[in-house]
């Protein structure tokens, strides 16, 4: 009784194997209904924290132009986080109603962050202080409600932010 959804290997909930990790995940830093961590988030924080600081410290861009995305797996590899093994398996068991839109949320965040990276860049190379703080902090809450989107998903909702809402926010 598997349901592969875009093969990505997820598991039905009745399944031994899914209900071990939720019964795994109770005691752990995994939210046991949907077995993914908030701990991931705090990936996309550290950008926003050195976003946040552009306006007041236009010479932290470089440091901003190092961060990449991660993958969450990836981010739990390189964790220290006692449940990071935990969080490693239980996200192939992720169902498909919360990994779905987890997934697109996070490429929405990666997205975003490309985006608004280029932007405050190309402020700070004409020099348009205002403007770069006023994007800065425009960008900033845009990345912010899409943080509060993935951890919504992370708690068991199922809402995103639509494309169209998000390209309207950096197109102003």
């Amino acid at each position: 009784m598997t349901a592969n959804t875009a093969g990505l290997g997820m598991t039905n909930a009745e399944t031994p194997e899914y209900l071990d990790l939720k019964a795994r995940a109770a005691a752990s830093n995994l939210d046991p209904e949907t077995l993914l961590a908030t701990d991931y988030l705090n990936h996309f924080n550290e950008i926003v924290m050195l976003l946040e600081m552009v306006p007041d410290m236009p010479e932290i861009m470089e440091e901003v132009k190092i961060w990449q995305p991660k993958g969450y797996a990836d981010h739990f590899r390189d964790s220290t986080i006692a449940d990071r093994e935990l969080a490693i398996e239980a996200y192939e068991h992720v169902l498909p109603v919360y990994r779905e839109p987890f997934d697109q949320t996070v490429d929405q965040l990666n997205n975003l962050i490309e985006s608004c990276v280029a932007r405050l860049d190309s402020l700070i190379a004409v020099s348009d202080l205002d403007l770069l703080r006023e994007q800065a902090g425009v960008m900033s809450r845009m990345i912010q409600r899409l943080l509060d989107t993935a951890s919504g998903i992370i708690h068991g909702a199922t809402n995103t932010m639509d494309q169209k809402e998000i390209d309207l926010i950096i197109d102003t």
